[in-house]
């Protein structure tokens, strides 16, 4: 039974740093890209950060780039993304997100099989 499941959200203020983890389990964690997807009411989710399998490869929105960091543990099963210089823009439901198999990188929510229930992060001015 895949498990995906994202913990670290919750409310800061502009200019504060957060890491968000996304534990996962039941499938081969280590032979899959995974990816953080965002999403605010009234608009699509969007691609944030992804990384590949061996965590050799990374890819950031430009809304995000110099601003937060995805990285991964495969011993562990997890996947982090560390998130500096908040701003009220960042403020949306945070999606961790599981590759399809044999995909390396995307920025396409298209590209993902697995899903976790997604968590809240909110940014105060």
């Amino acid at each position: 039974q895949v498990q995906v499941v994202e913990s670290g959200g919750g409310s800061v203020q502009a200019g504060d740093s957060l890491t968000l983890s996304c534990a996962a389990s039941g499938f081969t964690f280590s032979s899959r890209a995974m990816a953080w997807f965002r999403q605010v009411p009234g608009k699509e989710r969007e691609f944030g950060a992804g990384i590949s399998w061996n965590g050799g490869t990374t890819r950031y929105a430009d809304s995000v780039k110099g601003r937060f960091t995805i990285s991964r543990d495969n011993a562990k099963s997890i996947m982090y993304l560390h998130m500096n210089s908040l701003t009220p823009e960042d403020t949306a439901v945070y999606y961790c997100a599981v590759g399809r198999q044999l995909v390396v990188l995307s920025d396409s929510a298209q590209r993902y099989e697995y899903w976790g229930q997604g968590i809240q992060v909110t940014v105060s001015s």
